[in-house]
């Protein structure tokens, strides 16, 4: 049938859910609207970053439009009318909005608006989609905060850039695949330049040809247009990483240096360093505290459980061990009992202050055991809560977020994933003024600005720098993007030590965070680059036993060529900036190609390589020279394992430096070559009886 590129059954899809670009380096100008790596390029203007999401509230003040010219000459976008939105609600900064509904009613029924809390239209009723906008594109926006946490200037990554809403989401975040290929189509077709996903499956996983964002993603990587994805926030589960396909960037989340301290005043003066993101103020004395597990019909803080006439008007202390999944649980259930506040106590890796819609206080376990020694000593224990504050420069920073998925990828582990890190941990960005804060419909608060947090926030991060770079470098593919700001990231945090694991505390690796944090003004010269097109994702997906009709149902090109190499491929020799082998059973070469897009045509790189414990690596040439027609070369990359190995992962780098640039990937080898069961006995250090 004509428009119909690809058959499948629809899923259900979910979203992803200030301080950020001067943490990355990237701070502002006195023009507010410019970074300093921008003052000499204005091309930023011609730059449409596409949205998939839920929808946005234009009347937001970071999608003004004052000062830009009309948008580009090539842009063939359209606004779409719908319920309380119409044509004058875009603008020279909004060039499109459109919205997507089939998909959502063919599953869930037809979308009522009088008696559900949405809008059809482009309209955002949930807030995701005006807050990943904002990141990635919005306009400089001066003296905003959360009640006055976090103040300062909220922008978004391409400030000057456009942007294009796809509204595919609608009420409960259901995200259909049959609205998601369309919106992929349109935004395409619309010719935007950037496309910026922060949704993602559920696990396991879809199969490449029967996944909705695969698809649209190739098609759009076809057309040379770049899509980011967020990674998940499945983590710290090992495997959980979402959005896999090699031909999108894959984005995990990460930490700012910013927290926000919130001090709790014990009655016998014992001071407990808290976090919290609050507006709401007690009163400036002594409130009774009790302990949650002791006034409650079931030992926990569950909801319902807690007894309303023992925790009214109290401070309630409340253990994420005992029956509760998450604050937000607990701060429902003190809500319900009348409580006036809540202090949860979680393991440390796991703390994460976040918007409720009351006083919370987020302590480790270590300060929860204090408060609950205090409790159980004092005839009439009291307790005062601190306004929470904004503080900078906190270290360590950035730590990879305790739910942030983890490689390796369940569907390609041959291609490392995630690709990157970027700040997705409590981003102030814009919000609609008709959703509470929390979220939550007991929340009357009204704000222009939120913290959210998820890889949903890390996406629109490099949807933004993405932006930045097909404005300064048009010619760039996809994949030269893509290495550009793989390549140039950086992998210690402040304190200069490596990068930290939110799940576990110990040293990150690849699995974590790709190949670290997003390094924006490096990524602008990268000096060499990994390039890959169509042609070379199809032997990818003949790597792993797709047929060509099952191809055929991914590409859009009907010139492309996608019958399978006789030979037979890996998928470990897609030209990618990292380099992943999940089996490795004895000595195996992959080849890779590096081009050279520095200022000097003439220029000599020479390799630095950090072996994976266990496993020999041999890189030949040791030495790349570059001239005015050698632009492109070819090495190869010999791995041999040296130690016997049942399947455990190691990680090492491989660095290509002409003394200025140093061009990095990462490695990750699964050694696996113990096949004899005596052999795996005497390996384990087990002897045979």
């Amino acid at each position: 049938m004509e428009g119909v590129v690809s058959v499948f059954k629809s899923k259900v899809l979910k979203q992803l859910t200030t301080r950020s670009w001067d943490f990355m380096g990237m701070g502002i100008s006195n023009d507010l609207t410019r970074m300093p790596v921008q003052e000499t390029h204005r091309g930023e203007e011609d730059i449409v970053i596409g949205i998939i999401d839920t929808g946005i509230w234009p009347e937001s003040q970071s999608f003004r439009d004052e000062k830009l010219p009309p948008p580009p000459s090539a842009w063939k976008g359209v606004c779409q009318v719908g319920e309380k939105f119409t044509k004058s609600n875009c603008n020279r900064k909004l060039v499109g909005a459109r919205w997507y509904v089939k998909g959502f009613e063919k599953d869930s029924g037809p979308l009522n608006t009088t008696e559900t809390p949405e809008y059809r239209s482009a309209r955002d009723h949930i807030g995701h989609g005006t807050h990943t906008a904002s990141t990635a594109g919005g306009r400089a926006v001066q003296n905003t905060s959360f009640f006055g946490l976090g103040r300062g200037i909220a922008r978004g990554g391409a400030p000057r850039a456009r942007i294009a809403m796809y509204k595919v989401c609608w009420v409960n975040g259901i995200c259909t695949d049959a609205d998601i290929l369309a919106a992929f189509h349109d935004a395409i077709s619309d010719g935007v330049d950037v496309i910026s996903v922060s949704l993602g499956d559920s696990q396991p996983p879809s199969e490449y040809f029967s996944s909705s964002t695969a698809i649209g993603s190739f098609h759009a990587m076809e057309k040379g247009i770049t899509v980011v994805f967020g990674g998940g926030n499945d983590g710290p589960d090992a495997a959980s990483i979402a959005n896999t396909a090699p031909w999108g960037i894959t984005v995990a989340a990460n930490t700012l240096d910013r927290n926000f301290p919130t001090n709790i005043k014990l009655g016998n003066n014992m001071s407990i360093k808290g976090e919290g993101i609050n507006s709401q103020q007690l009163i400036n004395t002594s409130i009774p505290l009790v302990d949650g597990a002791s006034f409650s019909r079931s030992g926990t803080c569950s909801i319902g459980s807690l007894i309303p006439r023992l925790v009214a008007r109290k401070i309630v202390l409340c253990f994420g061990i005992h029956g509760i999944d998450s604050s937000l649980e607990a701060a429902l259930s003190v809500y319900r009992a009348r409580g006036a506040a809540l202090i949860f106590s979680e393991v440390p890796n796991k703390l994460m202050p976040q918007v409720l819609f009351m006083p919370v206080v987020y302590v480790d376990f270590e300060q929860g055991a204090k408060i609950l020694s205090y409790f159980k000593s004092s005839k009439l224990p009291v307790a005062q809560i601190s306004p929470s504050r904004s503080v900078l420069r906190h270290t360590p920073a950035p730590v990879v977020a305790f739910f942030s998925s983890r490689g390796p990828s369940a569907l390609s582990p041959d291609i490392l994933k995630p690709d990157i890190t970027a700040p997705g941990v409590n981003i102030l960005a814009a919000w609609p003024p008709v959703i509470p804060p929390s979220e939550i419909i007991v929340d009357k608060r009204v704000v222009g600005y939120n913290f959210l947090s998820g890889t949903s926030m890390s996406c629109p991060h490099v949807s933004g720098i993405v932006a930045l770079l097909k404005s300064i470098h048009p010619e760039w593919s996809p994949a030269a993007i893509r290495s550009a700001i793989m390549t140039t990231a950086y992998v210690r945090d402040t304190t200069f030590d490596m990068i930290k694991d939110g799940g576990s505390g110990k040293p990150a690796n690849p699995f974590d965070f790709g190949a670290g944090h997003v390094n924006p003004v490096q990524a602008m010269k990268p000096g060499l680059i990994y390039d890959a097109g169509p042609a070379d994702y199809v032997v990818f997906l003949c790597s792993l036993g797709y047929t060509e009709k099952n191809i055929r149902a991914m590409v859009s090109s009907a010139e492309l060529n996608i019958t399978c190499p006789k030979h037979g491929s890996s998928a470990s020799d897609v030209n990618y900036p990292s380099i992943a082998v999940s089996n490795l059973e004895s000595i195996t070469t992959i080849k890779r190609t590096v081009t050279n897009v520095g200022p000097e045509v003439n220029s000599v790189y020479r390799v630095l390589v950090s072996s994976p414990p266990g496993v020999e690596v041999i890189v030949k040439p040791t030495i790349l020279v570059f001239r005015p027609r050698v632009r492109s070369i070819t090495f190869s990359v010999t791995l041999k394992p040296v130690t016997h190995s049942e399947g455990v992962y190691n990680f090492g780098k491989l660095v290509w430096s002409n003394g200025y640039n140093y061009v990095q990937s990462p490695i990750a080898v699964r050694v696996n070559n113990i096949k004899d069961e005596n052999a795996k006995k005497d390996h384990d250090g087990v002897s045979a009886v």
